[in-house]
């Protein structure tokens, strides 16, 4: 059972800017517009916040490895929106014949589909994540039971599929609104963005998608790459294929060792 939740010091200041907001509203009825005006700006921030991946301002947020993984030499691949019957077992096949694990953040619609290729995962030695049930791009804007039922219900599908139940959490696009760090904390899960990210949903160039992967690459980092909804390269293929076989190259060069996230946070 995990211990009582604790607002991050970013969301105790916004409910004490409330609380006085309104007392002041109260005390003094002709301020009510430097009230609202406060409460405005709050929120303002509080939306800027969740809008912005690797913030920390609304609570716990992985996006670096820690130290003692660094000291290591360590690294993360975290591999988005499978599993893709298409792209994952080439993925797979790459990853083995470099000898790397990966951490796939899967979505839980798509496990359940797919639910063979989500056991392979497990069985080539690498980590199941959650990545929310939908893969809504409206979950930024929902509020927490949705949000709750959604993760919770991945939670579940993943676990039953894998017997091995997921750790980490990455919301869609990493998009995030106040109430998901008080759903993470009841679930027993934890908030994993990146270091570094390819725009590889985006970018089908894998010359470029390898650059913004390698530029100033080094220990501790998290990368984030997509094996569903991967951009297609000009030849039509997935650019996830495009690059990662020169992605391990320059990682081993740099003596760098990739795991999973489960690795990098044990003893």
């Amino acid at each position: 059972m995990p211990a009582r939740w604790t607002p991050s010091p970013f969301l105790r200041t916004s409910a004490a800017v409330h609380g006085a907001a309104a007392l002041g509203a109260l005390a003094v009825p002709a301020a009510w517009p430097w009230a609202l005006g406060a409460v405005l700006a709050n929120h303002a921030v509080l939306a800027a916040a969740g809008l912005l991946p690797r913030a920390t301002l609304l609570g716990p947020n992985l996006i670096r490895l820690p130290e003692a993984a660094a000291q290591r030499r360590e690294i993360a691949l975290t591999i988005d929106d499978g599993p893709d019957p298409n792209v994952t077992p080439q993925v797979l096949d790459l990853l083995d014949a470099a000898g790397v694990q990966a951490s796939f953040f899967c979505i839980g619609r798509l496990a359940q589909q797919h639910p063979a290729l989500c056991r392979a995962i497990v069985q080539r030695g690498h980590r199941v994540e959650n990545h929310g049930f939908a893969h809504s791009n409206a979950f930024s804007l929902f509020g927490p039971g949705a949000m709750r039922r959604d993760i919770a219900l991945a939670q579940a599908t993943l676990g039953d599929i894998t017997g091995q139940a997921p750790r980490f959490f990455r919301a869609t696009a990493g998009l995030r609104n106040p109430f998901l760090d008080p759903v993470l904390h009841g679930l027993d899960l934890r908030l994993a963005t990146w270091t570094r990210r390819a725009y590889d949903t985006r970018t089908g160039d894998p010359a470029r998608v390898l650059q913004r992967l390698t530029q100033y690459l080094g220990a501790g980092d998290i990368l984030l790459m997509h094996d569903g909804h991967s951009a297609r390269t000009p030849e039509g293929g997935p650019v996830i294929l495009g690059v990662l076989p020169r992605l391990l190259q320059t990682i081993a060069e740099r003596q760098l060792r990739p795991v999973t996230l489960t690795q990098a946070l044990s003893p």
